[in-house]
């Protein structure tokens, strides 16, 4: 790698945007920190997930595309989310399969674009990151990252160096938690059981805080774990690594003042 700091493209992603913009800037921060330029392209939407997801490819198409123009010209793309960096690097090229011109552009877009972790540890070479969190947490490894992208040892590594932090491994660490996109909105019924089996496994480990690195999924758990009543922290895991816990109150629970 030469000695001028990388120039990144972050991909937000909707919920991110939406719905935690802190995972966002916990983001940013771990991602200067380790020594990249950051930018955030204003032209960027949705990586076209949900139309993939559901079989709508001319429309999924279409979003590809303004994501391909919307990144041109990064070094990386960086993504907080491993079903929205699966989305880019396994399936973009699949959209544009028939079409050569595009098809290199997703190609060249997919060979730059890592999930958080994965661009941390394996890019940039992060073997320890320098902060404290108190507590026991157990690590959710969500479908899309860990089937589509191998995302299972990256994150682990480095919430192993957080002083502090106990990490507690549920039994079916790798079962899905019944998100999976528009899957809970097509078989709610079955959704919930995953759901409630997922919320089971993480009271059994005594852990006090959930990580994962997919939001839709920590949104997920942490609505069942809020409805049984638990008051288990849920968190990102750029949340915790960058050390930004202090001022936003973990997901699905309400600011200490309201």
């Amino acid at each position: 790698m030469s000695n001028s700091r990388p120039k990144v493209g972050l991909f937000v992603t909707c919920l991110v945007d939406l719905i935690r913009p802190a995972v966002g800037f916990a983001t940013v921060k771990l991602l200067e920190d380790a020594g990249c330029d950051v930018a955030v392209p204003a032209a960027q939407t949705c990586c076209g997930q949900p139309a993939y997801n559901s079989g709508d490819s001319p429309d999924a198409a279409a979003v590809a595309a303004q994501v391909i123009d919307a990144f041109a010209g990064f070094e990386f793309v960086v993504v907080p989310s491993g079903s929205c960096a699966g989305t880019i690097k396994v399936h973009y090229p699949e959209l544009f399969a028939e079409d050569p011109a595009l098809l290199e552009k997703a190609r060249d877009l997919a060979a730059r674009t890592f999930e958080l972790t994965t661009f941390l540890t394996q890019v940039m070479k992060m073997e320890h990151i320098d902060q404290h969190y108190a507590g026991i947490a157990t690590y959710h490894d969500s479908c899309s990252g860990m089937r589509e992208l191998g995302i299972k040892n990256q994150p682990r590594a480095l919430l192993s160096g957080i002083e502090g932090l106990e990490i507690r491994e549920m039994s079916k660490r790798e079962a899905c938690c019944g998100f999976g996109g528009l899957f809970c909105v097509k078989y709610p019924d079955i959704s919930e059981k995953m759901v409630d089996a997922k919320v089971h496994d993480i009271q059994s480990t005594g852990a006090d805080t959930l990580l994962g690195g997919d939001l839709g999924c920590l949104l997920n758990m942490a609505g069942r774990l809020q409805r049984k009543g638990y008051g288990t922290k849920v968190r990102h895991i750029a949340e915790v690594l960058a050390g930004m816990t202090g001022d936003t109150p973990p997901i699905g629970q309400k600011e200490k003042n309201s």
